[in-house]
Protein backbone atom coordinates (compact mmCIF):
# COMPACT_ATOMS: atom_id res chain seq x y z
CA UNK A 1 0.00 0.00 0.00
CA UNK A 2 1.19 3.53 -0.80
CA UNK A 3 0.98 6.15 1.93
CA UNK A 4 -0.13 9.72 1.37
CA UNK A 5 0.96 12.22 4.01
CA UNK A 6 -1.96 14.53 4.69
CA UNK A 7 -0.20 16.41 7.51
CA UNK A 8 2.74 15.91 9.83
CA UNK A 9 0.51 13.87 12.09
CA UNK A 10 -1.65 11.93 9.64
CA UNK A 11 -0.95 9.34 6.99
CA UNK A 12 -3.49 7.50 4.83
CA UNK A 13 -2.59 4.29 3.04
CA UNK A 14 -4.12 3.68 -0.38
CA UNK A 15 -3.64 1.01 -3.09
CA UNK A 16 -0.79 2.19 -5.37
CA UNK A 17 -2.84 1.43 -8.48
CA UNK A 18 -5.36 4.11 -7.44
CA UNK A 19 -2.78 6.93 -7.45
CA UNK A 20 -2.44 9.21 -10.44
CA UNK A 21 -0.67 12.53 -10.94
CA UNK A 22 -2.01 15.13 -13.36
CA UNK A 23 -0.14 18.42 -13.84
CA UNK A 24 1.71 17.95 -10.59
CA UNK A 25 -1.33 17.19 -8.41
CA UNK A 26 -1.65 13.73 -6.85
CA UNK A 27 -5.13 12.17 -6.87
CA UNK A 28 -6.61 8.96 -5.55
CA UNK A 29 -8.89 7.61 -8.27
CA UNK A 30 -11.97 5.61 -7.32
CA UNK A 31 -15.04 4.40 -9.17
CA UNK A 32 -18.33 5.82 -7.93
CA UNK A 33 -21.50 3.91 -7.16
CA UNK A 34 -23.10 5.13 -10.42
CA UNK A 35 -20.20 3.90 -12.58
CA UNK A 36 -18.51 7.29 -12.80
CA UNK A 37 -15.11 8.37 -11.49
CA UNK A 38 -13.99 10.52 -8.59
CA UNK A 39 -10.49 11.90 -8.13
CA UNK A 40 -9.72 12.79 -4.51
CA UNK A 41 -6.99 15.29 -3.61
CA UNK A 42 -5.01 15.17 -0.37
CA UNK A 43 -7.69 17.46 1.07
CA UNK A 44 -10.53 15.24 -0.11
CA UNK A 45 -9.05 11.89 0.84
CA UNK A 46 -9.62 12.26 4.64
CA UNK A 47 -13.29 12.98 3.79
CA UNK A 48 -13.66 10.14 1.28
CA UNK A 49 -16.73 8.68 3.01
CA UNK A 50 -18.51 12.03 3.04
CA UNK A 51 -17.68 12.47 -0.66
CA UNK A 52 -19.28 9.17 -1.67
CA UNK A 53 -22.14 10.07 -4.02
CA UNK A 54 -24.85 8.69 -1.77
CA UNK A 55 -23.78 11.16 0.92
CA UNK A 56 -24.14 14.37 -1.10
CA UNK A 57 -25.31 13.76 -4.68
CA UNK A 58 -28.27 11.48 -4.07
CA UNK A 59 -30.97 13.19 -6.13
CA UNK A 60 -33.52 13.88 -3.38
CA UNK A 61 -30.81 15.05 -0.96
CA UNK A 62 -28.95 17.23 -3.46
CA UNK A 63 -32.01 18.91 -4.97
CA UNK A 64 -33.66 19.40 -1.59
CA UNK A 65 -30.70 20.92 0.22
CA UNK A 66 -28.61 22.66 -2.43
CA UNK A 67 -28.39 26.44 -2.42
CA UNK A 68 -27.52 28.11 -5.70
CA UNK A 69 -24.76 30.66 -5.32
CA UNK A 70 -24.54 33.96 -7.19
CA UNK A 71 -22.71 33.99 -10.50
CA UNK A 72 -23.03 33.11 -14.16
CA UNK A 73 -22.29 29.41 -13.73
CA UNK A 74 -24.10 26.56 -11.97
CA UNK A 75 -22.49 26.64 -8.51
CA UNK A 76 -24.16 25.14 -5.46
CA UNK A 77 -23.55 24.97 -1.75
CA UNK A 78 -24.73 21.67 -0.32
CA UNK A 79 -24.11 19.85 2.98
CA UNK A 80 -23.17 16.20 3.06
CA UNK A 81 -25.10 13.71 5.12
CA UNK A 82 -23.70 13.00 8.55
CA UNK A 83 -21.26 10.08 8.58
CA UNK A 84 -19.54 8.93 11.78
CA UNK A 85 -20.80 12.06 13.52
CA UNK A 86 -19.35 14.41 10.90
CA UNK A 87 -20.77 16.47 8.03
CA UNK A 88 -19.15 18.78 5.50
CA UNK A 89 -20.29 21.89 3.62
CA UNK A 90 -19.42 21.55 -0.08
CA UNK A 91 -19.29 23.90 -3.04
CA UNK A 92 -20.11 21.97 -6.23
CA UNK A 93 -19.67 23.55 -9.64
CA UNK A 94 -19.84 22.37 -13.22
CA UNK A 95 -16.62 22.90 -15.17
CA UNK A 96 -17.25 25.23 -18.12
CA UNK A 97 -14.23 24.32 -20.26
CA UNK A 98 -15.20 24.83 -23.93
CA UNK A 99 -17.92 27.41 -23.16
CA UNK A 100 -17.78 31.06 -24.17
CA UNK A 101 -16.51 33.35 -21.40
CA UNK A 102 -19.16 35.97 -20.47
CA UNK A 103 -16.78 38.78 -19.59
CA UNK A 104 -17.04 42.52 -18.94
CA UNK A 105 -15.25 45.18 -21.00
CA UNK A 106 -12.30 45.34 -18.60
CA UNK A 107 -11.80 41.60 -18.88
CA UNK A 108 -11.98 41.75 -22.65
CA UNK A 109 -9.24 44.37 -22.71
CA UNK A 110 -6.93 42.81 -20.11
CA UNK A 111 -7.54 39.12 -20.82
CA UNK A 112 -8.59 38.98 -24.44
CA UNK A 113 -7.84 35.28 -24.87
CA UNK A 114 -9.18 34.10 -21.51
CA UNK A 115 -10.66 30.61 -21.58
CA UNK A 116 -12.11 28.50 -18.81
CA UNK A 117 -9.58 26.17 -17.19
CA UNK A 118 -9.98 22.44 -17.52
CA UNK A 119 -10.67 20.81 -14.12
CA UNK A 120 -7.10 19.51 -13.94
CA UNK A 121 -5.62 22.90 -14.79
CA UNK A 122 -7.86 24.66 -12.26
CA UNK A 123 -6.90 22.36 -9.39
CA UNK A 124 -3.22 22.57 -10.35
CA UNK A 125 -3.28 26.39 -10.29
CA UNK A 126 -5.22 26.53 -7.01
CA UNK A 127 -2.76 24.14 -5.35
CA UNK A 128 0.14 26.24 -6.63
CA UNK A 129 -1.46 29.43 -5.31
CA UNK A 130 -2.09 27.77 -1.93
CA UNK A 131 1.59 26.79 -1.65
CA UNK A 132 2.51 30.45 -2.27
CA UNK A 133 6.13 29.78 -3.21
CA UNK A 134 6.22 32.58 -5.78
CA UNK A 135 6.44 36.20 -4.71
CA UNK A 136 6.78 37.77 -1.22
CA UNK A 137 6.56 35.14 1.54
CA UNK A 138 4.61 37.49 3.82
CA UNK A 139 1.65 37.48 1.42
CA UNK A 140 -0.60 34.48 1.97
CA UNK A 141 -3.82 34.36 -0.04
CA UNK A 142 -6.45 32.04 1.33
CA UNK A 143 -8.56 29.81 -0.89
CA UNK A 144 -11.10 27.03 -0.78
CA UNK A 145 -9.71 23.55 -0.39
CA UNK A 146 -10.01 21.59 -3.67
CA UNK A 147 -11.46 18.26 -2.55
CA UNK A 148 -12.31 16.22 -5.63
CA UNK A 149 -13.20 16.05 -9.31
CA UNK A 150 -16.26 13.94 -10.08
CA UNK A 151 -16.82 12.68 -13.63
CA UNK A 152 -20.33 11.26 -14.12
CA UNK A 153 -20.67 8.20 -16.35
CA UNK A 154 -21.77 8.43 -19.96
CA UNK A 155 -22.03 11.42 -22.23
CA UNK A 156 -24.43 14.36 -22.33
CA UNK A 157 -26.40 15.41 -25.36
CA UNK A 158 -25.14 18.66 -26.92
CA UNK A 159 -28.16 20.62 -25.69
CA UNK A 160 -27.41 19.46 -22.12
CA UNK A 161 -23.74 20.42 -22.14
CA UNK A 162 -24.24 24.19 -22.04
CA UNK A 163 -21.18 24.51 -24.25
CA UNK A 164 -21.03 26.67 -27.31
CA UNK A 165 -21.19 24.68 -30.53
CA UNK A 166 -19.74 27.69 -32.34
CA UNK A 167 -16.77 27.76 -29.93
CA UNK A 168 -16.28 24.02 -30.24
CA UNK A 169 -16.38 24.35 -34.02
CA UNK A 170 -13.68 27.05 -33.79
CA UNK A 171 -11.51 24.80 -31.63
CA UNK A 172 -12.02 21.84 -33.97
CA UNK A 173 -11.32 23.99 -37.02
CA UNK A 174 -8.12 25.13 -35.35
CA UNK A 175 -7.28 21.57 -34.34
CA UNK A 176 -8.77 19.14 -36.90
CA UNK A 177 -8.51 15.52 -35.91
CA UNK A 178 -8.48 16.29 -32.19
CA UNK A 179 -11.60 15.21 -30.36
CA UNK A 180 -12.37 17.77 -27.68
CA UNK A 181 -14.54 15.75 -25.32
CA UNK A 182 -17.23 18.41 -25.11
CA UNK A 183 -19.91 16.00 -23.94
CA UNK A 184 -17.95 14.86 -20.92
CA UNK A 185 -19.12 16.51 -17.71
CA UNK A 186 -16.88 17.43 -14.80
CA UNK A 187 -17.99 18.53 -11.34
CA UNK A 188 -15.43 20.28 -9.17
CA UNK A 189 -15.91 19.91 -5.42
CA UNK A 190 -14.47 22.47 -3.00
CA UNK A 191 -14.80 23.03 0.72
CA UNK A 192 -17.08 25.85 1.86
CA UNK A 193 -15.46 28.89 3.52
CA UNK A 194 -17.53 30.36 6.35
CA UNK A 195 -17.77 34.14 6.26
CA UNK A 196 -19.10 36.94 4.05
CA UNK A 197 -18.00 38.30 0.73
CA UNK A 198 -16.84 41.91 0.45
CA UNK A 199 -20.20 43.10 -0.91
CA UNK A 200 -22.06 41.65 2.07
CA UNK A 201 -19.49 43.01 4.54
CA UNK A 202 -19.69 46.61 3.30
CA UNK A 203 -23.47 46.47 2.84
CA UNK A 204 -23.90 45.19 6.41
CA UNK A 205 -21.74 48.14 7.54
CA UNK A 206 -24.34 50.49 6.06
CA UNK A 207 -22.73 51.46 2.76
CA UNK A 208 -24.77 51.90 -0.41
CA UNK A 209 -24.68 53.70 -3.72
CA UNK A 210 -21.51 55.52 -4.71
CA UNK A 211 -19.80 54.99 -1.34
CA UNK A 212 -20.35 51.25 -1.59
CA UNK A 213 -18.89 51.25 -5.13
CA UNK A 214 -15.79 53.17 -4.01
CA UNK A 215 -15.11 50.80 -1.10
CA UNK A 216 -15.62 47.70 -3.21
CA UNK A 217 -13.31 49.05 -5.91
CA UNK A 218 -10.61 49.79 -3.33
CA UNK A 219 -10.93 46.31 -1.78
CA UNK A 220 -10.87 44.59 -5.18
CA UNK A 221 -7.83 46.59 -6.32
CA UNK A 222 -5.99 45.60 -3.14
CA UNK A 223 -6.66 41.89 -3.76
CA UNK A 224 -5.71 42.20 -7.43
CA UNK A 225 -2.40 43.77 -6.34
CA UNK A 226 -1.80 40.97 -3.83
CA UNK A 227 -2.52 38.33 -6.45
CA UNK A 228 -0.22 40.07 -8.90
CA UNK A 229 2.66 40.04 -6.40
CA UNK A 230 2.10 36.31 -5.91
CA UNK A 231 2.10 35.75 -9.68
CA UNK A 232 -1.62 35.23 -10.31
CA UNK A 233 -4.60 36.99 -11.83
CA UNK A 234 -8.32 36.25 -12.08
CA UNK A 235 -9.75 37.30 -15.43
CA UNK A 236 -13.16 38.19 -13.94
CA UNK A 237 -12.16 39.37 -10.44
CA UNK A 238 -15.19 40.61 -8.51
CA UNK A 239 -15.71 41.75 -4.90
CA UNK A 240 -18.03 38.76 -4.49
CA UNK A 241 -14.91 36.57 -4.90
CA UNK A 242 -13.31 38.09 -1.75
CA UNK A 243 -14.35 36.24 1.41
CA UNK A 244 -13.73 37.66 4.89
CA UNK A 245 -13.57 34.86 7.43
CA UNK A 246 -16.24 34.04 9.99
CA UNK A 247 -14.20 35.17 13.00
CA UNK A 248 -13.50 38.61 11.52
CA UNK A 249 -17.16 38.95 10.48
CA UNK A 250 -18.11 38.19 14.10
CA UNK A 251 -15.88 41.05 15.28
CA UNK A 252 -17.55 43.41 12.81
CA UNK A 253 -20.96 42.28 14.08
CA UNK A 254 -19.95 42.92 17.69
CA UNK A 255 -18.90 46.49 16.82
CA UNK A 256 -22.43 47.47 15.93
CA UNK A 257 -24.07 49.67 18.50
CA UNK A 258 -20.76 50.55 20.15
CA UNK A 259 -18.90 53.93 19.96
CA UNK A 260 -16.45 52.27 17.58
CA UNK A 261 -19.20 50.77 15.48
CA UNK A 262 -19.58 53.57 12.96
CA UNK A 263 -19.55 52.53 9.33
CA UNK A 264 -16.32 54.50 8.83
CA UNK A 265 -14.63 52.42 11.54
CA UNK A 266 -16.07 49.22 10.12
CA UNK A 267 -14.90 50.23 6.66
CA UNK A 268 -11.39 50.86 8.02
CA UNK A 269 -11.39 47.48 9.74
CA UNK A 270 -12.56 45.64 6.60
CA UNK A 271 -9.84 47.28 4.52
CA UNK A 272 -7.40 46.45 7.34
CA UNK A 273 -8.36 42.78 7.17
CA UNK A 274 -7.95 42.72 3.40
CA UNK A 275 -4.73 44.74 3.49
CA UNK A 276 -3.23 42.23 5.94
CA UNK A 277 -4.31 39.19 3.86
CA UNK A 278 -7.13 38.12 6.19
CA UNK A 279 -9.35 36.99 3.35
CA UNK A 280 -9.76 34.19 0.84
CA UNK A 281 -10.31 34.30 -2.92
CA UNK A 282 -12.90 32.00 -4.47
CA UNK A 283 -13.91 31.08 -8.05
CA UNK A 284 -10.92 29.84 -10.04
CA UNK A 285 -12.22 28.87 -13.46
CA UNK A 286 -10.47 31.94 -14.92
CA UNK A 287 -7.45 31.86 -12.60
CA UNK A 288 -4.17 32.20 -14.47
CA UNK A 289 -0.55 33.11 -13.88
CA UNK A 290 0.70 36.63 -14.55
CA UNK A 291 2.95 36.92 -17.63
CA UNK A 292 6.11 37.22 -15.51
CA UNK A 293 5.27 34.21 -13.35
CA UNK A 294 4.13 32.23 -16.40
CA UNK A 295 7.41 32.93 -18.19
CA UNK A 296 9.38 31.81 -15.14
CA UNK A 297 7.36 28.59 -14.79
CA UNK A 298 7.59 27.86 -18.50
CA UNK A 299 11.32 28.53 -18.56
CA UNK A 300 11.89 26.15 -15.66
CA UNK A 301 9.66 23.46 -17.13
CA UNK A 302 11.24 23.83 -20.55
CA UNK A 303 14.77 23.38 -19.21
CA UNK A 304 13.65 20.44 -17.07
CA UNK A 305 11.93 19.02 -20.13
CA UNK A 306 15.06 19.37 -22.28
CA UNK A 307 17.13 17.54 -19.67
CA UNK A 308 14.53 14.78 -19.46
CA UNK A 309 14.31 14.49 -23.25
CA UNK A 310 18.07 14.15 -23.43
CA UNK A 311 17.72 11.27 -20.96
CA UNK A 312 14.43 9.93 -22.33
CA UNK A 313 15.72 6.37 -22.73
CA UNK A 314 17.05 6.18 -19.17
CA UNK A 315 14.49 4.36 -17.06
CA UNK A 316 12.88 6.23 -14.16
CA UNK A 317 10.61 4.79 -11.51
CA UNK A 318 7.13 4.41 -12.97
CA UNK A 319 4.14 5.52 -10.89
CA UNK A 320 1.38 2.94 -10.66
CA UNK A 321 -0.87 4.72 -13.18
CA UNK A 322 1.74 4.54 -15.96
CA UNK A 323 3.03 1.46 -17.75
CA UNK A 324 6.26 0.86 -19.59
CA UNK A 325 5.79 -1.05 -22.84
CA UNK A 326 7.58 -1.77 -26.09
CA UNK A 327 5.79 -1.53 -29.45
CA UNK A 328 7.60 -2.47 -32.67
CA UNK A 329 10.96 -2.12 -30.88
CA UNK A 330 10.15 1.35 -29.50
CA UNK A 331 9.95 1.85 -25.70
CA UNK A 332 7.02 3.93 -24.44
CA UNK A 333 5.57 5.20 -21.20
CA UNK A 334 1.84 4.62 -21.58
CA UNK A 335 -1.09 5.95 -19.60
CA UNK A 336 -4.77 6.88 -19.60
CA UNK A 337 -5.64 10.54 -20.26
CA UNK A 338 -8.06 11.47 -17.50
CA UNK A 339 -9.21 14.72 -19.13
CA UNK A 340 -10.53 13.14 -22.33
CA UNK A 341 -10.71 9.39 -21.77
CA UNK A 342 -8.02 8.91 -24.41
CA UNK A 343 -4.64 7.22 -24.23
CA UNK A 344 -1.09 8.51 -24.54
CA UNK A 345 2.19 6.82 -25.47
CA UNK A 346 5.33 8.88 -24.77
CA UNK A 347 8.56 7.69 -26.38
CA UNK A 348 11.26 6.55 -23.96
CA UNK A 349 11.43 5.26 -20.41
CA UNK A 350 11.32 8.58 -18.56
CA UNK A 351 7.98 8.91 -16.76
CA UNK A 352 8.56 12.62 -16.04
CA UNK A 353 7.88 13.37 -19.71
CA UNK A 354 4.28 12.09 -19.64
CA UNK A 355 2.56 15.26 -18.36
CA UNK A 356 4.15 17.45 -21.04
CA UNK A 357 2.14 15.72 -23.78
CA UNK A 358 -1.28 15.63 -22.14
CA UNK A 359 -3.71 17.12 -24.70
CA UNK A 360 -4.69 20.01 -22.43
CA UNK A 361 -1.10 21.27 -22.68
CA UNK A 362 -1.14 21.67 -26.49
CA UNK A 363 -4.52 21.11 -28.11
CA UNK A 364 -5.82 24.68 -27.56
CA UNK A 365 -2.63 26.69 -27.96
CA UNK A 366 -2.39 28.77 -31.17
CA UNK A 367 -1.24 26.56 -34.04
CA UNK A 368 0.21 27.34 -37.47
CA UNK A 369 -0.38 25.05 -40.41
CA UNK A 370 2.95 24.10 -41.98
CA UNK A 371 1.75 22.33 -45.10
CA UNK A 372 -0.60 23.36 -47.88
CA UNK A 373 -1.51 19.74 -48.59
CA UNK A 374 -1.51 18.04 -45.17
CA UNK A 375 -2.78 18.77 -41.67
CA UNK A 376 0.59 19.40 -40.05
CA UNK A 377 0.67 22.00 -37.27
CA UNK A 378 3.30 23.82 -35.25
CA UNK A 379 2.52 25.10 -31.76
CA UNK A 380 4.20 26.17 -28.56
CA UNK A 381 2.66 24.26 -25.67
CA UNK A 382 1.61 25.74 -22.35
CA UNK A 383 5.00 24.59 -21.07
CA UNK A 384 6.81 26.61 -23.78
CA UNK A 385 7.79 23.49 -25.72
CA UNK A 386 7.87 23.70 -29.50
CA UNK A 387 6.14 20.73 -31.10
CA UNK A 388 4.64 19.58 -34.39
CA UNK A 389 1.42 17.59 -34.26
CA UNK A 390 -0.34 15.79 -37.05
CA UNK A 391 -3.46 13.64 -37.30
CA UNK A 392 -2.45 10.18 -38.47
CA UNK A 393 -3.92 9.15 -41.82
CA UNK A 394 -3.93 5.46 -40.97
CA UNK A 395 -7.19 3.94 -42.19
CA UNK A 396 -7.61 6.50 -44.95
CA UNK A 397 -7.53 5.34 -48.54
CA UNK A 398 -4.82 7.47 -50.18
CA UNK A 399 -6.16 10.22 -52.42
CA UNK A 400 -3.71 10.38 -55.31
CA UNK A 401 -3.34 12.27 -58.55
CA UNK A 402 -3.69 9.89 -61.48
CA UNK A 403 -0.87 11.72 -63.25
CA UNK A 404 1.53 10.99 -60.39
CA UNK A 405 3.81 8.12 -61.48
CA UNK A 406 3.93 6.91 -57.87
CA UNK A 407 0.14 6.82 -57.43
CA UNK A 408 -0.10 3.04 -57.86
CA UNK A 409 2.69 2.47 -55.38
CA UNK A 410 1.09 4.77 -52.80
CA UNK A 411 -2.26 3.00 -53.09
CA UNK A 412 -0.61 -0.41 -52.89
CA UNK A 413 1.26 0.46 -49.74
CA UNK A 414 -1.18 2.71 -47.84
CA UNK A 415 -0.37 4.94 -44.88
CA UNK A 416 1.73 3.66 -42.01
CA UNK A 417 0.22 3.48 -38.55
CA UNK A 418 1.61 5.94 -35.99
CA UNK A 419 3.41 3.06 -34.28
CA UNK A 420 5.05 2.08 -37.58
CA UNK A 421 6.07 5.70 -38.21
CA UNK A 422 7.75 5.97 -34.83
CA UNK A 423 9.45 2.58 -35.22
CA UNK A 424 10.87 3.64 -38.58
CA UNK A 425 12.03 7.01 -37.24
CA UNK A 426 13.98 5.45 -34.39
CA UNK A 427 15.38 2.66 -36.59
CA UNK A 428 16.67 5.24 -39.06
CA UNK A 429 18.24 7.22 -36.25
CA UNK A 430 20.08 4.12 -35.03
CA UNK A 431 21.28 3.54 -38.60
CA UNK A 432 22.82 7.02 -38.62
CA UNK A 433 20.16 8.59 -40.85
CA UNK A 434 19.04 11.90 -39.28
CA UNK A 435 15.32 12.04 -38.52
CA UNK A 436 13.14 14.40 -36.52
CA UNK A 437 12.56 13.47 -32.90
CA UNK A 438 9.31 11.56 -32.42
CA UNK A 439 7.80 12.32 -29.03
CA UNK A 440 4.34 10.92 -28.39
CA UNK A 441 1.21 9.28 -29.83
CA UNK A 442 -2.19 10.37 -28.57
CA UNK A 443 -5.39 8.38 -29.12
CA UNK A 444 -8.51 10.53 -28.77
CA UNK A 445 -11.16 9.72 -26.19
CA UNK A 446 -14.19 10.03 -28.48
CA UNK A 447 -14.78 7.60 -31.36
CA UNK A 448 -14.24 9.22 -34.75
CA UNK A 449 -17.21 10.04 -36.94
CA UNK A 450 -15.72 9.01 -40.29
CA UNK A 451 -15.43 5.36 -41.24
CA UNK A 452 -12.04 3.87 -42.08
CA UNK A 453 -11.75 2.99 -45.76
CA UNK A 454 -8.42 1.18 -45.65
CA UNK A 455 -8.44 -1.47 -42.92
CA UNK A 456 -5.17 -3.24 -43.80
CA UNK A 457 -3.16 -1.75 -40.94
CA UNK A 458 -5.81 -2.63 -38.37
CA UNK A 459 -5.63 -6.23 -39.56
CA UNK A 460 -1.81 -6.36 -39.57
CA UNK A 461 -1.70 -4.81 -36.06
CA UNK A 462 -4.37 -7.03 -34.51
CA UNK A 463 -1.85 -8.89 -32.33
CA UNK A 464 -0.57 -5.65 -30.76
CA UNK A 465 -2.51 -5.21 -27.52
CA UNK A 466 -2.21 -2.89 -24.55
CA UNK A 467 -2.22 -3.48 -20.79
CA UNK A 468 -6.04 -3.53 -20.84
CA UNK A 469 -6.08 -6.37 -23.39
CA UNK A 470 -7.53 -4.18 -26.15
CA UNK A 471 -5.90 -3.63 -29.51
CA UNK A 472 -3.45 -0.74 -29.63
CA UNK A 473 -4.51 0.41 -33.09
CA UNK A 474 -8.28 0.87 -32.89
CA UNK A 475 -10.21 1.46 -36.06
CA UNK A 476 -12.84 3.70 -34.46
CA UNK A 477 -10.46 6.24 -32.87
CA UNK A 478 -8.26 9.03 -34.21
CA UNK A 479 -4.54 9.12 -33.52
CA UNK A 480 -2.33 12.21 -33.30
CA UNK A 481 1.44 11.99 -33.71
CA UNK A 482 3.58 14.53 -31.88
CA UNK A 483 7.19 15.24 -32.76
CA UNK A 484 9.70 17.85 -31.76
CA UNK A 485 10.05 21.06 -33.72
CA UNK A 486 13.57 20.57 -34.99
CA UNK A 487 15.80 23.45 -33.86
CA UNK A 488 18.96 21.44 -33.27
CA UNK A 489 20.06 18.13 -31.74
CA UNK A 490 18.54 17.48 -28.29
CA UNK A 491 21.92 17.43 -26.57
CA UNK A 492 22.93 20.74 -28.22
CA UNK A 493 19.58 22.47 -27.53
CA UNK A 494 19.69 21.51 -23.84
CA UNK A 495 22.94 23.48 -23.46
CA UNK A 496 21.80 26.61 -25.31
CA UNK A 497 20.58 29.84 -23.77
CA UNK A 498 20.50 31.95 -26.95
CA UNK A 499 19.30 31.48 -30.52
CA UNK A 500 18.60 27.99 -31.86
CA UNK A 501 18.57 26.50 -35.35
CA UNK A 502 15.79 27.15 -37.87
CA UNK A 503 14.42 24.24 -39.92
CA UNK A 504 13.67 24.62 -43.63
CA UNK A 505 12.37 21.91 -45.93
CA UNK A 506 14.29 21.23 -49.14
CA UNK A 507 11.49 22.48 -51.37
CA UNK A 508 11.32 25.88 -49.60
CA UNK A 509 15.11 26.03 -49.34
CA UNK A 510 15.35 25.70 -53.12
CA UNK A 511 12.52 28.19 -53.79
CA UNK A 512 14.07 30.78 -51.44
CA UNK A 513 17.55 30.39 -52.89
CA UNK A 514 19.15 28.92 -49.76
CA UNK A 515 20.20 25.95 -51.92
CA UNK A 516 20.41 25.61 -55.68
CA UNK A 517 18.31 23.27 -57.82
CA UNK A 518 21.40 21.14 -58.33
CA UNK A 519 22.01 20.98 -54.56
CA UNK A 520 18.38 19.95 -54.10
CA UNK A 521 18.80 17.00 -56.48
CA UNK A 522 22.06 15.91 -54.82
CA UNK A 523 20.70 16.09 -51.28
CA UNK A 524 17.47 14.31 -52.24
CA UNK A 525 19.33 11.54 -54.10
CA UNK A 526 21.85 11.13 -51.25
CA UNK A 527 19.05 10.69 -48.71
CA UNK A 528 17.28 8.03 -50.77
CA UNK A 529 20.57 6.19 -51.32
CA UNK A 530 21.26 6.15 -47.56
CA UNK A 531 17.76 4.82 -46.95
CA UNK A 532 18.33 1.99 -49.45
CA UNK A 533 21.60 1.09 -47.74
CA UNK A 534 19.70 0.81 -44.46
CA UNK A 535 17.06 -1.41 -46.09
CA UNK A 536 14.31 1.18 -46.55
CA UNK A 537 12.57 2.61 -49.57
CA UNK A 538 12.13 6.39 -49.46
CA UNK A 539 11.12 6.84 -53.09
CA UNK A 540 7.73 8.24 -52.06
CA UNK A 541 9.30 11.08 -50.10
CA UNK A 542 8.86 14.59 -51.46
CA UNK A 543 11.08 17.64 -51.07
CA UNK A 544 8.97 18.98 -48.20
CA UNK A 545 9.48 15.71 -46.29
CA UNK A 546 13.18 16.51 -45.86
CA UNK A 547 14.64 19.24 -43.67
CA UNK A 548 17.88 21.15 -43.45
CA UNK A 549 18.69 23.35 -40.45
CA UNK A 550 20.06 26.87 -40.54
CA UNK A 551 22.44 27.63 -37.67
CA UNK A 552 22.04 30.89 -35.69
CA UNK A 553 24.71 32.45 -37.95
CA UNK A 554 22.66 31.55 -41.06
CA UNK A 555 24.90 28.71 -42.24
CA UNK A 556 23.51 25.28 -43.06
CA UNK A 557 24.13 22.68 -40.34
CA UNK A 558 26.57 20.04 -41.55
CA UNK A 559 27.26 16.46 -40.54
CA UNK A 560 30.56 14.88 -39.50
CA UNK A 561 31.72 14.83 -43.13
CA UNK A 562 31.09 18.54 -43.61
CA UNK A 563 28.07 17.91 -45.85
CA UNK A 564 24.66 19.51 -45.38
CA UNK A 565 22.70 17.44 -42.88
CA UNK A 566 19.31 16.37 -44.24
CA UNK A 567 16.73 15.19 -41.72
CA UNK A 568 13.61 13.15 -42.58
CA UNK A 569 10.37 14.53 -41.11
CA UNK A 570 7.63 12.35 -42.65
CA UNK A 571 7.42 8.57 -42.19
CA UNK A 572 3.91 7.90 -43.54
CA UNK A 573 5.08 6.21 -46.76
CA UNK A 574 8.51 4.84 -45.86
CA UNK A 575 8.74 1.06 -45.76
CA UNK A 576 11.23 -1.74 -45.80
CA UNK A 577 12.48 -2.55 -49.30
CA UNK A 578 10.92 -5.98 -49.48
CA UNK A 579 7.49 -4.44 -48.80
CA UNK A 580 7.68 -1.70 -51.39
CA UNK A 581 9.59 -3.48 -54.14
Amino acid sequence: MEKIIISDAKEIHVPPESLITVLGVVYVHRKTSDGGDIYLTRFGLPNAKLLQLENWYEREWFEGRRERLEGTSAVYRVPTKEVDGKSLELVVKNCRVGEDVPVATRTLIDFLNAEFNSPWEEFSLVMEMMEGKYGPSEIAIGSQEPLAIYVPPGKMQMWQSGRSQEKINRIQARHPGIALDILRQYKLIYGWIRGRDAVQAFTDAGFEGGELTVNLRKATDTVIAHLDKKGFAVADMKPQHIIIGEEDCRRLEMMRGTPDGSREMQSKLIHDYIGHYRYSVIDYELLLRTPGHEDEVKSYRRHTYLDDQRDRFKATELPSYLTGMEILDVPYVHGHVESTGGQLWVVGRNSRLFDYFLPERWRKTPAWKLSENNDVYYTVTKDKIHIIWKPSRVGEYPQVNASDPDSGKIIEYGYNSPFEEFSIALALGKAGIPSVYVRAIYMTGIPKLEQSTDTRRYESHKDLVGPDGNRLLRENYNFITIRGYYNGPDEWVARQTGSLCRPLDLKKAKESGVISANDFKKLYARTLARLREAGYDGSLLKGNDLLIALMPDGKIMTDGKGEAEVRICNFELIGKLQRLS
